[in-house]
């Protein structure tokens, strides 16, 4: 359930709906398929490797969840505050390919320190958290999936709305990330 929260899919689906604008219609299930596969395949990668790959390169879980509460605070902010710029302004044009979909929207700093603190849990075995890892992919790629369905239902206002009100979400997510509060 907290990888689940941490993936956020509800949140995703309008910037996911953004960053497909570009794609032709009949591609964007694809894209989101690819994404969801991609993200998971570096989050198996991270429940495999991840607290070693911390240790080979001198960081703490500690480190990794600052950074990753800075970043989500910038992205939340732009969320927050209507800007001329996106939430991630200045991609190149066309298809999105893992950057910023699969990572770090999906396995993101705060996705990836989870991952890590289920490998440091006790009562958490390695095939548990695949199995938490893939339920909570799985959700999510089924919630983006019916992301067009969601946003027909909301309407542009209301898509703005829950927009806005996710990236307030974040920033008390960020902030206590940051500060443990």
């Amino acid at each position: 359930m907290l990888l689940l929260i941490v993936l956020d899919p509800l949140g995703n689906v309008p910037v996911f709906s953004s960053l497909l604008r570009q794609v032709e219609p009949a591609r964007r299930k694809r894209v989101i398929l690819r994404e969801c596969g991609i993200a998971l395949v570096v989050l198996f990668l991270f429940l495999a490797f991840g607290g070693g790959f911390l240790k080979l390169v001198g960081l703490s879980q500690s480190s990794l969840g600052i950074a990753g509460s800075i970043i989500l605070f910038m992205i939340a902010l732009r969320m927050v505050f209507e800007s001329t710029e996106k939430v991630f302004g200045g991609l190149p044009q066309g298809e999105p390919f893992i950057v910023p979909m699969a990572i770090p929207m999906l396995a993101g700093p705060s996705a990836l320190a989870t991952v890590i603190l289920f490998t440091t849990r006790e009562g958490i075995s390695t095939l548990g958290a695949v199995g938490a890892i893939s339920i909570a992919m799985g959700v999510t790629c089924i919630v983006l999936l019916l992301g067009e369905r969601i946003i027909r239902l909301v309407g542009e206002r209301g898509l703005a709305a829950m927009e806005r009100l996710m990236g307030l979400l974040l920033t008390a997510i960020a902030w206590r990330c940051f500060f443990g509060v």
